[in-house]
């Protein structure tokens, strides 16, 4: 049989919150809250693929991940494991001392996957090159971020803005207007950017038109590649620049 997939960010940021938080003489498969973590895990919006059902992301499974960790821990008086892998030790060593946003950022993930009917919306978003985007938050948490600019709210979006704007659509990061570049061809060819930070989005928190940005396609691209640093107004200075 197959082996199920690599454990992704995501994963091991959930982990991670937990290794820290937890004695290491509790850290046995048995324990309630590994138990708990394992189902958490199964419910995440990010694999599709999972060849073993059975062991995906088991109780015992998650034990061993944990006990991984004490590989690079150097306040662990043992060994540790030897078989966790260079992103398990990527992301112990990038949170070992910012154990606070660690826990912020597993919360969200955790309350984002409590709603069965969000978690399988999640499954239909698309996901993009991970070499493409860099999202400290994960995956989940940026699928969420797309989610809540989707489809039904763009239109609502657009009437507001040319409602209170000259009548035009134009790009709020570069002012480019579709309309007079490519005339009937480009008539209200715009998209939603949720302006909100992913640090700030929580589970099922309703989505104002006063969260979103009409951007063109090229700014949307530019403001996803590093949503982390990137919002229209400082994407629009940089353009300036």
């Amino acid at each position: 049989m197959a082996r199920n997939p690599n454990w992704h960010r995501d994963e091991l940021i959930l982990a991670l919150d937990l290794y820290f938080n937890m004695s290491s003489g509790l850290m046995n498969a048995s324990n309630p809250q590994i138990v708990e973590l394992s189902k958490i895990l199964n419910k995440l919006p990010i694999h599709t693929i999972r060849p073993d059902e059975v062991k995906f992301r088991n109780p015992n499974g998650v034990n061993l991940k944990l006990n991984n960790f004490k590989a690079f821990d150097p306040n662990y008086d043992g060994v540790g494991m030897e078989r966790g892998g260079k992103l398990d030790e990527e992301v112990f060593q990038e949170f070992r001392n910012e154990r606070i946003r660690l826990h912020q950022i597993a919360d969200q993930i955790r309350k984002t996957v409590e709603n069965d009917q969000l978690s399988l919306e999640l499954y239909s978003i698309e996901n993009e090159d991970s070499s493409e985007i860099k999202v400290k938050e994960g995956r989940t948490l940026y699928k969420l971020h797309k989610f809540k600019e989707r489809k039904p709210l763009i239109n609502k979006k657009k009437k507001e803005f040319i409602l209170h704007s000259t009548g035009k659509l134009l790009c709020e990061v570069c002012d480019k207007d579709h309309y007079h570049f490519y005339g009937e061809l480009g008539y209200q060819y715009i998209e939603c950017h949720h302006k909100s930070p992913i640090s700030e989005i929580v589970g099922e928190v309703e989505t104002t038109l006063d969260d979103l940005a009409v951007v063109c396609a090229n700014c949307h691209r530019m403001l996803h590649s590093n949503i982390s640093v990137f919002n229209v107004e400082t994407l629009r200075n940089h353009i300036r620049i």
